[in-house]
């Protein structure tokens, strides 16, 4: 059985990051941050199992959901939304 990517560690870091600090869980950036994370891990193993198509589903789940977060957050503050894309390298 494979453990979790994300370490406690890991976590806090990214919360801290782009959160403000590490208890900052809720916010839109921290959020956006840890979905980004987990697509990028998920897109890896679907390079390797293309016939996994539970997971696909859940990697199609959670970028619908940043796309929202992105959204959401581009409307309500657009100078964070930029620096935001331009930090995690999307929308390219």
């Amino acid at each position: 059985m494979q453990m979790s990517h994300f370490t406690a560690e890991k976590k806090a870091n990214i919360f801290k990051n782009f959160g403000g600090n590490a208890t900052n869980t809720g916010s839109v950036e921290a959020q956006i941050a840890m979905l980004t994370e987990r697509i990028n891990h998920i897109s890896g193993h679907l390079k390797d199992n293309k016939k996994d198509f539970s997971t696909n589903r859940g990697l199609m789940q959670m970028v619908g959901r940043r796309k929202r977060l992105l959204q959401y957050l581009s409307h309500t503050n657009l100078t964070s939304y930029r620096a935001l894309i331009e930090k995690l390298g999307i929308r390219k």
